[in-house]
């Protein structure tokens, strides 16, 4: 199935030939593996580039610069495999940490076949995340309400990691529920994938001074 986007997405993020291709191949591997694992939801694999991997490559458009990415929650590799396979060409290295060990083997085989520099942690959020001091990004799209994400990440936040979590039309609510628990410095940004939605970035995290 031809997605009519994808060379919209593709020009528009002005990646090389090979990185397309690298691709294209996890595209193939996501309708593959979809059937048997429910990677993703069904109807959006009609439109995977614009919902997916668009919705993925603008985080790495966020911080350019940025070198060491960790993904929670990473279920399907959105966004973080995408991320590792469009950063391929920058030198970046993305941590991916997930619980479902059925979606590990998706990401842990994609990865392989794309030679995505990703290494793939089987494994709760809270039960390793103090493992990943001074990783530069923190990410997690459809994962937890904005509250949860900020006590899962608060080790990293409070010490210099930038948070970058893509919320929906809810993300004005989220955010004033993680206001009456932490001090969040932030900024929207807005998504070039959909009018409604919001990429929170966090730059410092702090308890509130009442507390």
């Amino acid at each position: 199935m031809s997605d009519p986007d994808r060379a919209r997405v593709l020009a528009g993020s002005r990646v090389s030939r090979e990185t397309a291709e690298r691709l294209d191949l996890y595209v193939a591997q996501l309708r593959r593996w979809q059937p048997i694992k429910n990677l993703v939801g069904p109807a959006t694999l009609d439109e995977v580039w614009r919902r997916h991997i668009d919705d993925a490559l603008q985080l790495l458009d966020l911080a350019p610069d940025a070198r060491t990415w960790l993904d929670l929650g990473s279920g399907a590799g959105i966004p973080g495999l995408i991320l590792a396979i469009a950063g391929t060409e920058r030198g970046i290295q993305v941590d991916l940490v997930e619980s479902n060990a059925r979606k590990c083997a998706f990401l842990t085989e994609t990865a392989r076949l794309t030679g995505a520099p990703a290494r793939v942690r089987n494994a709760r959020i809270e039960s390793v995340i103090d493992a990943y001091g001074g990783i530069e990004i923190v990410c997690a799209r459809a994962l937890a309400p904005l509250a949860q994400l900020l006590a899962w990440t608060e080790p990293l936040l409070k010490t210099g990691t930038t948070g970058l979590f893509p919320k929906g039309r809810d993300v004005q609510a989220e955010l004033t529920q993680a206001s009456a628990q932490w001090t969040v410095v932030n900024d929207l940004v807005p998504s070039r994938t959909d009018s409604e939605a919001r990429i929170v970035r966090v730059t410092a995290l702090a308890a509130p001074s009442h507390r």
